[in-house]
This record gives C-alpha cells, sequence and structure tokens, in this order.
C-alpha cells in the first residue's frame, strides 16, 4: 500500500500546490511494500552484528559526500539530515551540508530542481580527486 494523495502532498511535495502535488502522485507514484523498512531499516538497528546495511561512518577512504537538505522536507527534516551527516565527524574525507531554505521532499522535481542540481554537479567536479588514501 502506497501514500495517498494528501499523505503524499505533506510527506514530498508541500512546497508546491495540491494540483501541482496531485498530477506528479498520477504521474509517479508506485505503492510498494514497506516490509524492506522493517528488515534493513529499522530492525536491522537492533540486530547484533554487522547487517548488510551497516555502514562505516569513520572510513577515510572514501569518495567526498554532500548532504542535501530541503529547509521545508517533512520526510527528513534538515535536524535529521544534519543528525546523519554528524555521523561521519570522525573521517578525514570530506562531508559537507547544503540546505536549500525552501525546498521539500521533492526537489529533484519541482520547479528550481535545476539550482539543486547545479550546485551537486558544481560540488561535485570541485571535490572530484579529493579522495582520502
Amino acid at each position: 500500500m502506497g501514500f495517498t494523495k494528501e499523505q503524499f502532498h505533506y510527506a514530498f511535495a508541500n512546497t508546491v500546490s495540491r494540483e501541482e502535488s496531485d498530477a506528479a502522485y498520477d504521474r509517479l507514484h508506485i505503492p510498494a511494500p514497506g516490509s524492506w523498512v522493517w528488515s534493513y531499516g529499522l530492525i536491522a538497528n537492533w540486530k547484533p552484528g554487522h547487517q548488510e546495511t551497516w555502514v562505516d561512518y569513520d572510513l577515510d577512504d572514501r569518495a567526498p559526500l554532500l548532504f542535501i537538505i530541503g529547509g521545508k522536507d517533512h520526510l527528513m527534516p534538515p535536524s535529521v539530515i544534519r543528525s546523519n551527516a554528524k555521523k561521519y565527524r570522525n573521517s578525514e574525507a570530506l562531508t559537507e551540508t547544503h540546505e536549500f531554505p525552501d525546498r521539500s521532499h521533492f526537489t529533484g522535481v519541482e520547479p528550481g530542481w535545476e539550482q539543486v542540481a547545479d550546485y551537486a554537479l558544481e560540488w561535485a567536479t570541485s571535490h572530484a580527486g579529493t579522495r582520502q588514501s
């Protein structure tokens, strides 16, 4: 079972009109089972040992990591994204955040998505080759 149109609007597309949100829902929404959230997300955190979803936050030998924050994101609020980024604080590899204050979780599709894409591309190309050894 997937989101209703109302839930989709609140969780993903809260910065666009309801009409735009409903049109996006009709075009893009695909209901999917939620069992993977329990199996690989929430429950995995309570199992002993490393699971297949385990992340080595302290890994120094990785590519630069950019967290893009939507300031009006209801699904992954800025505080959650900052908390996730903070987990990498012991890694010597580059980890940064950048907030787009008026963006929702639907940022890659809503009007003005090009600004976010341009920022991410410029950030990635400016940090290419900065991988730690």
